[in-house]
């Protein structure tokens, strides 16, 4: 985890320069010719069944993977920056799961990298956003959408992903109670 940044903060911005969605001018990010190879590998990786070919198409594509990783069927990297996705040495990418390297908005796109630490695994379905950091040994359940960092060693689940067991329970209850202290009375 690198200190006390946030997604955030690791987040690159990049202004629309006229008045249409940044997802319109997608071509001014990426040549096209590039996002359409990427595709079809990503296609192959999504649907190989073997863990050997997935690594080193994955590599092909500029993304950093470790030894030992296991990517699921169906799962998919980032098809526009598959070369900001770092999966460290025996990660588990669940079936389904999506690693996003960007975000296209209305006025701008960001781009930032997703890094999956060591021994950490994502659930089936999951999605982690862009400038996300997952510890080393963390879980992320299948289903959740990962918009924070999760520390090493940290279960998250929900969307978004919020951190699980005794300890993580207390600290929702009592955000839960802060959050409701805030609120005006209906009867007020």
């Amino acid at each position: 985890m690198r200190g006390d940044s946030t997604r955030h903060d690791r987040i690159t911005r990049h202004p629309t320069p006229n008045a249409r969605n940044s997802l319109a001018d997608w071509t001014d990010a990426r040549h096209p010719v590039r996002v359409a190879i990427t595709y079809v590998v990503v296609w192959l990786v999504r649907i190989s069944p073997s863990l050997r070919l997935k690594r080193w198409l994955l590599r092909r594509i500029g993304v950093t993977v470790g030894e030992g990783v296991s990517w699921g069927l169906e799962a998919t990297p980032d098809v526009f920056w598959p070369e900001l996705i770092t999966v460290e040495d025996h990660a588990i990418v669940g079936y389904d799961a999506t690693l996003l390297c960007h975000e296209f908005l209305q006025d701008e796109y960001r781009t930032g990298e997703v890094v999956v630490g060591e021994r950490a695994m994502i659930g089936a379905g999951a999605i982690v956003l862009p400038g996300v950091e997952i510890g080393a040994n963390a879980s992320i359940a299948a289903n959740s959408l990962v918009t924070t960092d999760v520390e090493p060693g940290t279960t998250v689940a929900g969307v978004p992903a919020r951190p699980m067991g005794a300890e993580s329970d207390e600290r929702n209850r009592r955000r839960t109670r802060e959050e409701n202290a805030d609120e005006p009375d209906e009867n007020d």
